[in-house]
């Protein structure tokens, strides 16, 4: 119960929602695309860039943008729910966006990446600050600390 607590108790200001709303929105919007739009973004997609068994990968990885996206948007256990999200992302920089770079230059490739850096870097933030004080994990530590 203790470990809950650390987990949800978090401080920075309501604000921090426009964060969570935008990698939310962001990662959940991509993988509902994995499934409606399957030969661009998902299985095809995935197939074209090499990534091993494409049929599981793909909708497993939809599916994980799809709820923890939805997570962060709702600030449910929102530093958890960075965890897989930013193992999503990290390894779309890596299979794409790098190759990208070392072929095409920084500047080239600039435009392509800039999504891919800007939700890291808000699901980093998210992991550091948590969930706000607009958010579900707020309200069970409210919850949790009064029942004390």
């Amino acid at each position: 119960m203790v470990a809950f607590r650390r987990l949800t108790r978090s401080s920075p200001p309501a604000t921090t929602i426009l964060i969570r709303i935008l990698a939310g929105a962001v990662f959940f919007s991509e993988g509902i695309q994995k499934f409606l739009f399957s030969d661009a973004l998902g299985v095809g997609r995935f197939a074209k860039i090499s990534i091993p068994e494409p049929l599981i990968v793909a909708p497993f990885v939809g599916v994980v943008e799809i709820a923890f996206g939805a997570f962060i948007m709702l600030g449910f256990l929102t530093r958890l729910s960075a965890f897989p999200l930013l193992m999503d992302i990290s390894v779309a920089i890596a299979t794409t966006k790098v190759p990208m770079m070392l072929d095409k230059g920084f500047w080239a490739s600039a435009h392509e990446v800039r999504t891919d850096v800007s939700m890291l870097l808000g699901l980093i933030f998210l992991l550091i600050v948590g969930s706000g004080p607009w958010s579900v994990d707020a309200r069970l530590f409210r919850y949790l600390s009064q029942r004390k």
